[in-house]
């Protein structure tokens, strides 16, 4: 696997997987220009957010329920200190589609407990907490 990360101008970078595929990243506005990307801790965050999201999409797929929605909010804690690394991340799963709640909840205890690689490599540091709601729809 292999990302590359350009300078395109002020603390603006791009960044680019094999595919081709891109995300724009900014650094500090203390550092220059920086108004159109996710900041790299933001990105830290979206990371989790996306390998637990696939990994319960999946789940709830391979025991054969529909998934019509899928929303992950993220809240990071930061130690008051250099680096200002995350010392708790809370991820709140709310779903809706055709699955019993507590199939929701399996889902995503396994995502946590289990599959997601992102939430292995930054635990045990990092103390990361899960809720669940079903929504109708």
């Amino acid at each position: 696997m292999r990302v590359t990360l350009t300078r395109t101008h002020g603390a603006q970078y791009l960044g680019k997987n094999e595919a081709g595929r891109t995300l724009t990243m900014s650094g500090s506005p203390d550092i220059g220009p920086s108004e159109a990307g996710v900041r790299p801790m933001e990105a830290v965050l979206l990371a989790l957010a996306g390998c637990s999201a696939v990994d319960v999409q999946l789940i709830l797929q391979k025991g054969r329920h529909t998934l019509t929605d899928l929303e992950v909010t993220v809240d990071g804690t930061r130690a008051d200190a250099v680096p200002a690394v995350f010392t708790e991340i809370h991820l709140h799963f709310e779903a809706a589609g055709d699955f019993p709640e507590q199939k929701l909840e399996r889902a995503v205890a396994l995502s946590h407990e289990k599959y997601c690689s992102v939430a292995r490599m930054l635990e045990p540091d990092v103390k990361i907490t899960t809720s669940f709601a079903k929504r109708e729809g």
